[in-house]
């Protein structure tokens, strides 16, 4: 009699499973779930290193068994701020994005230097883009940017009580910053005319917080 022991069958006896198990109550239910699904690192190799991202090509022994490799982007980390002036307002800015080939609007945001804490370099990146100093800066929500192929996490920041002062962006960065009301930021992604993801997340989730208080 021949296995039914194929990908498509473990897979399905393995849904099947988690279904029945998260159907009843159970407290360890994330930690369940992190034990059936876990994939084995067997090995990895850098196979690019760039300015600040590197590719590693990950062995990956599956949970049926299966060996395949994945391809996974290696980045520092980055925080994000979404600041609010005395009137509600969020500061964008517009900055050329080569990857896209045009312009983009969004929350101020930069990478993690080697060693830095998420906090000060959510402080410096916000006075170095924009000359503004935060008087008071909250932790908000990690986003993890693109899970599938990247280990890259945004931390996301609220900022008000501002102070304004001079910008000292990058020598390669050239953006202008703009007040925008958070109502027509809403209306913006609602619409679709606003795309860059962790503006949207930030943009959304302060919606939501006001709508609790």
């Amino acid at each position: 009699m021949e296995s039914d022991d194929t990908p498509m069958s473990i897979g399905s006896r393995l849904g099947n499973q988690s279904a029945e198990r998260l159907s009843g109550e159970n407290e360890d239910t994330a930690e369940y779930i992190q034990d059936i699904l876990a994939e084995k690192i067997m090995g990895s190799k850098r196979v690019y290193n760039g300015r600040f991202l590197a590719v590693d090509a990950v062995d990956i022994e599956l949970p049926n068994g299966h060996k395949v490799v994945h391809d996974v982007v290696r980045h520092p980390g980055a925080v994000a701020i979404i600041a609010f002036d005395a009137q509600g307002r969020v500061l964008i800015v517009h900055q050329y994005r080569t990857a896209l080939e045009r312009v983009t609007r969004e929350i101020p945001a930069g990478k993690l230097d080697v060693g830095e804490e998420a906090l000060e370099c959510a402080k410096r990146e916000l006075a170095e883009e924009t000359g503004y100093r935060a008087g008071e800066i909250r932790y908000l929500a990690p986003i993890a940017l693109a899970a599938g192929y990247s280990d890259e996490i945004i931390h996301l920041f609220m900022a008000t009580d501002l102070k304004p002062g001079f910008a000292q962006p990058d020598e390669d960065e050239f953006v202008i910053s703009e007040w925008v009301a958070l109502d027509d930021l809403i209306e913006d992604v609602l619409d679709g005319r606003l795309e860059d993801s962790k503006t949207v997340i930030a943009i959304l989730l302060c919606d939501a917080i006001g709508r609790r208080l």
